[in-house]
């Protein structure tokens, strides 16, 4: 096994990334941020994220300190905003139980929020050094072609034989390089769609292509249609050009992010503009529009009122819904589709 490690390695050294910005300096805490980052987002959508982030919130301790509102905000865009409230708590524990530092053992990385297996290993592979085997999901791809292994690897038996591979794989020294090598393999030759197997270090030995089965493996996940939903939400503008927005749940889609009082039923929020704001008649309409989600798509009506009273004492009942000035919403965490839809309205009303 040591053959795959080492044609690896001497592709990385000529061919791999060396210039990622997490990569310099390789502290643990950048790793770590890289890392969640890149659990659904490709690198060079993630990179202008990291930088911002690290300039923001520079290490552990600044992290934990920051009020949520803040992480949010410079997560807002990311998608998938549960891994920045996991960031956000597993901060916060490592403050309380370890002294402002990410640990560098498996299963106390692994214990905080967010930090799973693959993730945990990546840290300590990347950041320390440390002899552990990676499983995301461009090393699942590479495996699954090299070795010829059949089934979708979220089936529990085909992830059980990923795993071992993987760590039958792990070279003895270099493990650093060889963590990220095996992601740039995935990433940038071995892609999920026309991989490059001319420039493949691993070619000679790959049962994919060998066997012409490259797009059959990894196999995929039986396709589902998504389905659609529907929701209205509320753009409701006082005569002071504050709109109202409302936080989220912290469980859910866009989790603890500000966004627009939103429901189902139109009259119903209708019926709320009136007792939030005095608003009286029907609102006007936006165009619809739809976002898709990774299990759904979501079609949204837009319902809007201008010029309305805000007077506190009438949202007083609820901690959650607050007036905010229109021009300085986007410093909120706000979702992308719904900065998006304000973004529209703003221009529709100046």
């Amino acid at each position: 096994m040591t053959e795959f490690a080492d044609r690896l390695l001497d592709w990385f050294d000529v061919h791999g990334r060396h210039d990622l910005p997490w990569q310099h300096p390789r502290e643990p805490c950048r790793v770590w941020l890289s890392e969640v980052m890149l659990q659904q987002t490709q690198v060079r959508t993630a990179i202008p994220y990291f930088l911002r982030f690290v300039d923001a919130l520079p290490d552990v301790p600044a992290l934990a300190a920051a009020p949520l509102d803040r992480v949010l905000a410079l997560w807002s865009g990311l998608g998938y905003y549960a891994r920045a409230r996991n960031l956000h708590r597993a901060a916060q524990a490592c403050v309380d139980e370890h002294g402002g530092a990410l640990p560098d053992r498996r299963e106390a990385l692994e214990a905080l929020p967010g930090i799973g297996r693959s993730t945990a290993a990546a840290i300590l592979a990347q950041a320390h050094g440390q002899r552990e085997a990676i499983l995301d999901g461009n090393v699942k791809r590479v495996l699954a072609r090299h070795f010829g292994v059949d089934g979708h690897p979220g089936e529990t038996a085909v992830q059980k034989r990923l795993w071992a591979l993987s760590e039958s794989l792990l070279p003895q020294a270099r493990l650093a390089d060889y963590t990220q090598a095996q992601m740039d393999l995935g990433a940038t030759v071995c892609t999920r769609r026309n991989p490059d197997c001319a420039r493949c270090p691993l070619a000679g030995t790959c049962v994919a292509a060998a066997s012409g089965r490259q797009h059959e493996l990894p196999t995929p996940r039986p396709r589902r249609s998504p389905p659609l939903r529907q929701t209205h939400m509320l753009l409701l503008l006082d005569r002071e050009r504050r709109l109202l927005l409302q936080r989220r749940p912290a469980s859910g889609i866009w989790g603890g992010l500000w966004s627009l009082p939103e429901g189902e039923d139109p009259g119903q929020l209708q019926a709320l503009a009136t007792r939030w704001s005095g608003a009286s008649g029907p609102p006007w309409h936006l165009d619809a529009f739809e976002h898709v989600f990774s299990h759904f798509r979501l079609n949204i009506q837009p319902l809007a009122y201008t010029g309305v009273e805000a007077p506190a004492a009438r949202i007083s009942d609820n901690g959650d819904l607050h007036w905010h000035r229109i021009d300085a919403v986007a410093g909120l965490g706000l979702p992308a589709p719904v900065a998006r839809l304000i973004q529209r309205f703003r221009e529709s009303i100046d």
